[in-house]
Parts: C-alpha cells; sequence; structure tokens
C-alpha cells in the first residue's frame, strides 16, 4: 500500500463569506481556485483557496455558515492551522497584518522555525511558519502571478495543523504510525509532538499539543472541521479504506466531492480525518484561467442553480466582483 503523500487540504468553518474572501485571498493571497456550495447544505458557500492551480497540498477550504455561533476551542480537535511562508519574510507579514488592522504575535521559534500568528476574522489561529523547503526537491506549488502578494513573500503550502489532545495519545501515535507518519521532532517545553506526512517537498506535518482545558471542542464559526490527506488515486484509496477498517475504525463509503474523491474517519482523539485523491482536480470544470471566477455546481443542484444564485452573495474578490 502507498504511503500517504502529505497534507490535501483543511477545511474549516468561517460566518461572513466576503471577510473570509478579503482574509484569505484579498490580504494572506491565496487564489480563489473554487467556489460552490456546501455538497451537503447547497444554500451556503464552500469556498476554496490554493496556490494558482490549487495544488493538493496547497488547499484551504471554508463551508460558510453566517448563522454559525462561535465554535469552542477544546480537546478533539484541531486548533491551529499552519501556512508555509518564505524564510525572512516573518517581519515584512507582520507589518502587512498590522496594516490591514489585524494583530499578529510572533511565536518565537518552534521546533526550529520562527512563527507569526494572528487570528482570523472568526478567531481561528493562523500560523505562518518561516519554512525551508528541501533543496533536493522542486517546489510542489505553483506561484499566483495575478495575487496581491510578491512571490518573496507568498504563501507556497500548507505547512502543518495542531491537534489539540487530552489522554489517548499513544492510541493516536499508533494510528499515526499506521496511517504512515513519521516522528520529525518534539519540543519539551510545550510538550509538543511533531509528526511528518509525505516526502520531500510534499512533506506537511501534524503536531499534537496539549489541550487548553478538558472540555471537548464544539464546531462552529472559527474551528477546523476535518483535516484531509493526499492519496495519489482511487485504487490507492480503496486500500487505505480496506485497511483502516481492518485496524477497527469507522471509515465512510467513497464520496464524490467532484474535484477528489474521499473517505472519512476519526481518529482516537476525535479529530476528523479524510483521505482524498488527488485526481482529477481544479480544472475538471473551469480552465485554471478562470479557476473561482463563476459559481460551479455538482450535477445534481443545477436545477436548482438560479435559485442559488439569487440567494447566495455576490462576492468580491481580488480580481473583481465574482
Amino acid at each position: 500500500m502507498s504511503p500517504l503523500q502529505g497534507i490535501h487540504h483543511v477545511t474549516a468553518i468561517a460566518s461572513d463569506p466576503q471577510k473570509n474572501v478579503d482574509f484569505y485571498s484579498a490580504l494572506l493571497g491565496l487564489r480563489l481556485v473554487k467556489k460552490t456550495v456546501n455538497f451537503d447544505d447547497p444554500g451556503s458557500y464552500h469556498l476554496y483557496y490554493g496556490d494558482r492551480s490549487g495544488t493538493p497540498g496547497s488547499i484551504v477550504t471554508f463551508f460558510s455558515w453566517p448563522s454559525a455561533a462561535p465554535g469552542q476551542i477544546g480537546a478533539g480537535e484541531p486548533v491551529a492551522l499552519g501556512l508555509a511562508i518564505p524564510p525572512g519574510s516573518r517581519d515584512w507579514w507582520r507589518e502587512r497584518l498590522e496594516a490591514a488592522g489585524f494583530h499578529p504575535v510572533d511565536a518565537g521559534h518552534r521546533l526550529g522555525e520562527p512563527v507569526l500568528s494572528v487570528l482570523d476574522p472568526d478567531r481561528l489561529t493562523v500560523e505562518l511558519v518561516e519554512h525551508t523547503p528541501s533543496s533536493e526537491s522542486p517546489s510542489r506549488t505553483s506561484f499566483w502571478a495575478e495575487g496581491p502578494i510578491p512571490e518573496a513573500y507568498a504563501v507556497t503550502a500548507i505547512h502543518s495543523v495542531t491537534l489539540s489532545h487530552s489522554g489517548k495519545t499513544q492510541e493516536a501515535a499508533d494510528l499515526f504510525h499506521e496511517l504512515t507518519f513519521g516522528a520529525a521532532g518534539y519540543d519539551a517545553d510545550a510538550l509538543r509532538k511533531r509528526y511528518s506526512v509525505g516526502t520531500g517537498s510534499s512533506q506537511g506535518f501534524v503536531d499534537i499539543a496539549p489541550a487548553p482545558t478538558s472540555r471537548r471542542g464544539r464546531v462552529g464559526a472559527g474551528t477546523i472541521h476535518h483535516v484531509a490527506f493526499r492519496t495519489e488515486d482511487d485504487a490507492s484509496q480503496l486500500d487505505w479504506q480496506q485497511s483502516l477498517l481492518t485496524l477497527g475504525l469507522h471509515v465512510s463509503p467513497v464520496m464524490d466531492r467532484n474535484y477528489f474523491h474521499s473517505i472519512y474517519f476519526r481518529e482516537p482523539g476525535g479529530v476528523l480525518f479524510e483521505i482524498a485523491t488527488d485526481p482529477p482536480g481544479f480544472a475538471v470544470d473551469e480552465p485554471e484561467s478562470h479557476l473561482g471566477e463563476s459559481l460551479k455546481l455538482p450535477s445534481w443542484y443545477e436545477s436548482i442553480r438560479p435559485s442559488l444564485e439569487t440567494s447566495l452573495p455576490k462576492l468580491v474578490t481580488p480580481k473583481g466582483t465574482a
């Protein structure tokens, strides 16, 4: 069975979709690569951001639920999203975020890498991590030249996710081994353990840190809904599905997400994991040059397109109204 190839995407929950676009695309410079709806709740947006082409490993997505109550940070959930930025760019990002009215915090060096932390409009913790890619591996992502950030400072990929755990850390470690994660570091002061997934330019990290409270986290605006890992094709995904079932986990059937296929399960600490295929990708229903410019729907919702286009709010992107 092929090892997992890295982090595929991270999905979180937002309230106001325009504020979400303003922060992640206009301010952080990620490209809005797909504007669609939540396949289980077509009355709300599902927004995808990434590099120029929406390369797996660069993708951050949001379910936008305007009526969502704020989530509660606690045990059994991801508590921070790490984005890789070029070495030496942290001060530039601090100035940019402060000029936009945000309040970034210098989080020091974590396992040798400088970290700048900021809360997004829904108070999700976003960490900009100065990361030096392997000199032996070419970049796996592509720079969005039409975006608002110069290449010398631009976010390159998802660096990491931090999971908040209270108990069951050994069970989680055992599963991570089965998932082909590797030990990648330990911060004794912060009691933070790091695992790597993928290799070379596709490598991402999963950190386990102590829960800030014994209370379980509660899903809501400003929380991460799930973390997805990469597998190369449908056949390898089926192999993973069978392997996870053999381990006694409850695994979903394969679900068609139009741009990838997915299976879902929970790790011992309660965090929802996904294994997603790299293909078919985001250019399956619009050319790369026009990604994210129009509302894309799965075939079963095309019959209600007129009502959705009327009810969903118009979004202003860095390139204009979309």
